[in-house]
């Protein structure tokens, strides 16, 4: 028996399932609420991750800040703030990737997500501009024909 020729077609197969609960413990199954909530908690989900992430960052520069003070100091102190100002830099670093992260995977929704109301506002946003254009165009006409009929009187 000769065997289909291979193609790039892509042929459909089976999707894994999946299970439609919250992560963060929440018993309220996704498919339950509606679109508002839903958005809104992934919303929150983002605002919460970002205000980590920036946190992570001003308090590290305020330690590093801190830890550069000059003064007296030993040996041990000296190895100490060096190794802190270390960790801190290392953590600050980190944050700063996760914030790339963030950011990317923010672009990628924005370009895969469904156009349909980007298109719909787009749309609503033309009838009106075009309503406009049409009543300003009736003005003008009305304001050209007073003109007109002024001068010849």
């Amino acid at each position: 028996m000769a065997e289909p020729p291979q193609t790039d077609v892509s042929r459909p197969s089976a999707l894994p399932t999946a299970n439609l609960l919250h992560r963060g413990g929440a018993s309220q199954p996704l498919v339950d609420q509606n679109s508002a909530e839903y958005l809104n908690g992934i919303e929150e989900e983002w605002n919460k991750k970002i205000d980590v992430e920036v946190e992570t960052l001003a308090d590290g520069m305020v330690d590093l800040v801190n830890l550069a003070s000059i003064g007296d100091k030993d040996k041990f102190k000296i190895a100490q703030e060096a190794f802190q100002a270390q960790f801190r830099a290392e953590s600050m670093i980190r944050a700063a990737h996760s914030l790339l992260s963030i950011i990317h995977s923010m672009k990628l929704l924005l370009l895969l997500s469904d156009e349909a109301q980007i298109v719909s506002r787009r749309d609503a946003e033309f009838r009106t501009a075009s309503q406009e254009k049409e009543d300003a165009k009736k003005k003008v006409a009305e304001l050209l024909t007073e003109l007109l009929r002024g001068e010849s009187s």
